[in-house]
């Protein structure tokens, strides 16, 4: 790299510090929907708890005038967020687990979205408790392939697989594309940052009582998952989860004093194999090269999920759902009534998730040069 080029942390516009673990909901709105956003305690199969998120929720919710927008709103929001910060984990797990050398750089970059993702959803529910809401993860923890929850970037189809260029360019980067990315052309309205920016403007805009009752507070990682206290706590945890994902309008950077780029630029290195630099005529992949690394070839998990596996695959494969869906059942206890305890199980549970998904990645499908994988099917 010459002298002339900068790195984006050497411009990055906006103060924020570091922050690592915990996982960006999204989403703006172009037909007139609804004129309010009550959520219909018909629907609720709880106090506090809210349906799952359908497809198209967020697009209505963001039809409704910002005058209209209270505390059922946010509820309803926010469980959309809960949803998609959710979503995207299951995802980059099954490209990080396929990774054969866990040192290598694209290994590193995807684990540390993972760990910012994890963080994220800690930081939405939460967002969700302090306004009354109660997260619902299991519940809206979504199929694959399918959609992303609430009908954020419309068109998209998530899918698991081993890591390979067509996953890391159709759903990686995908499902953290800026509505304006600054290395590409494009402009996706329904965007993740979208979705946060107008969380935000409702926050202020409603001024909700913010309740510190069932926030978590624990240390996770080399982290602090911190209740939200103030608006001012609130934006700073949306400006958070907003850069982190990808980058500001200025700059690629998730923080300045990081060494990192939002996740969306993080991809995209791995992707066009090389770091981002700035360049006269803007942002650039001609930086270091990022070597595409060896990844075990776990295909697709098909809608369905997998048809008719040999025994010991059926084994993993149950035993791994049925551990997820521990998992998500931690979760949903840790912000029930605000138990850390139960946090730490479930932080504890997913790391056990890793054995029978690398173990299943190794097992090759019958006719085939593909192996099995992990179809995160709770039972």
């Amino acid at each position: 790299m010459t002298e002339t080029r900068r790195s984006p942390e050497e411009t990055a516009a906006t103060a924020l510090g570091r922050r690592s673990f915990l996982a960006s909901a999204a989403l703006a709105a172009t037909a007139p929907v609804a004129a309010s956003a009550v959520a219909h305690a018909s629907e609720r199969s709880a106090p506090g708890r809210l349906p799952t998120p359908e497809r198209g929720t967020a697009e209505r919710l963001l039809a409704v005038p910002l005058k209209h927008r209270r505390d059922d709103w946010l509820q309803e929001a926010l469980q959309v967020a809960v949803a998609v910060e959710f979503s995207t984990i299951p995802p980059y797990l099954c490209g990080w687990w396929s990774i054969e050398d866990r040192k290598s750089e694209a290994a590193q970059l995807i684990r540390r979205v993972v760990l910012d993702e994890m963080y994220h959803l800690g930081v939405v529910c939460n967002l969700l408790v302090a306004v009354g809401g109660r997260p619902d993860i299991k519940a809206a923890a979504p199929v694959y392939p399918g959609p992303l929850p609430g009908g954020v970037h419309p068109g998209l189809t998530v899918y698991l697989s081993g890591l390979n260029k067509p996953f890391v360019h159709d759903v990686m980067m995908a499902i953290e594309a800026p509505a304006s990315p600054l290395t590409e052309g494009g402009d996706d309205s329904l965007s993740i940052g979208v979705f946060y920016e107008e969380l935000l403007k409702t926050f202020r805009s409603a001024t909700p009582e913010l309740s510190t009752a069932r926030q978590l507070q624990q240390r996770i990682g080399v982290d602090d998952l911190n209740p939200v206290k103030t608006l001012d706590d609130v934006e700073h945890a949306i400006d958070i989860i907003r850069e982190q994902g990808e980058g500001t309008s200025g700059s690629p950077a998730d923080a300045p004093g990081d060494d990192h780029v939002a996740h969306y630029y993080a991809f995209a290195e791995i992707y066009h194999g090389r770091q981002l630099r700035e360049e006269e005529d803007g942002w650039q992949y001609t930086g270091p090269a990022v070597p595409f690394p060896d990844s075990r070839p776990m295909a697709r998990v098909p809608a369905g999920g997998w048809d008719s596996p040999p025994d010991e695959a059926q084994r993993l494969i149950s035993a791994f759902d049925s551990a997820y869906a521990g998992v998500l059942e931690s979760l949903d206890a840790a912000w029930a009534d605000g138990g850390a305890s139960s946090l730490t199980a479930a932080v504890r549970g997913m790391g056990r998730l890793e054995s029978p998904a690398v173990e299943l990645m190794e097992m090759q499908i019958p006719g085939t040069q593909e192996t099995y994988g992990p179809q995160f099917r709770p039972v």
